[in-house]
């Protein structure tokens, strides 16, 4: 399997998808919004790009399944399969904002060997395949060198759903409050774990996430010399629910601190 050639046969597709998303982000209207919660939001954009991504997809690799989250997808154990969030920031989207993105990955029994993140508004382009580096539109990226809390910017985003923790939640905030150079909450994950690769940001940190937010995003930091655990060091990040993210040199420290007040008491 050329992964090189199918990455760059995958970022053509996200920006086809991204182009629609853009054309239609100008006519869009409250018409079009399908309330899925309070903060859960969707259009037929989303749908239709995700159905777009899809039928593109299915031709590079024939007989995958997919993992999807406007619920067109199909996944019956496939050796290959397609994680896609056709439009990971619908809520930006809609009130006109960036970044909103397009995320797509791919896994070979059970291990992610590719991902893709173009962000929008930016036109910009994050990807990486398995063996490679980590790539933004064409030159590679690597995470932030920052060590100490002081030195660094966070990344988090808030649930939409599953309330229960937020005190918890807010307390590692107040943490991060005192104790960084700030944080940031852009809306959609997969363009926070795409600036933590490229080093915008030096961590990243959720939960009530789904694995096509992340997957994508967490295999480009993987490339980019990251770190990754759930909330208890563990490896159930993708379909868990939850997520740490840093560099190598800050991950104790910030993964000390989210545990602290997040992790199985």
């Amino acid at each position: 399997m050329n992964y090189k050639n199918i990455c760059s046969q995958v970022q053509e597709i996200a920006r086809d998808a991204g182009s629609f998303i853009r054309e239609e982000g100008k006519k869009i209207t409250s018409a079009d919004i399908e309330i899925k919660s309070v903060a859960s939001l969707v259009t037929y954009v989303d749908k239709t790009a995700e159905a777009n991504i899809m039928a593109a997809l299915k031709k590079l690799i024939p007989n995958s399944g997919f993992v999807a989250e406007e619920g067109t997808a199909t996944y019956n154990n496939e050796d290959f399969k397609w994680i896609i969030d056709p439009l990971d920031g619908t809520t930006n989207f809609i009130h006109g904002i960036p970044p909103h993105s397009v995320s797509i990955a791919l896994m070979q029994n059970e291990e992610l060997v590719l991902g893709v993140v173009y962000e929008v508004k930016a036109d910009e382009m994050f990807y990486a395949w398995i063996g490679s580096p980590a790539y933004l539109n064409g030159k590679e990226i690597s995470v932030a060198r920052a060590s100490k809390s002081v030195d660094t910017l966070i990344a988090t985003g808030f649930p939409y759903y599953n309330f229960d923790r937020l005190d918890d939640y807010i307390e590692v905030l107040k943490v991060f409050m005192n104790n960084t150079r700030g944080i940031r909450r852009l809306g959609s994950a997969a363009v926070d774990l795409a600036y933590v690769a490229a080093g915008r940001f030096d961590a990243f940190f959720e939960h009530a996430l789904h694995a096509w937010d992340v997957a994508a995003g967490v295999f480009i930091v993987q490339q980019a010399g990251g770190k990754i655990t759930d909330f208890n060091g563990g490896e159930n990040y993708l379909f868990g629910g939850e997520i740490i993210v840093a560099s190598e040199n800050y991950f104790d420290e910030f993964y000390s601190i989210v545990n602290k007040h997040l992790g199985v008491k």
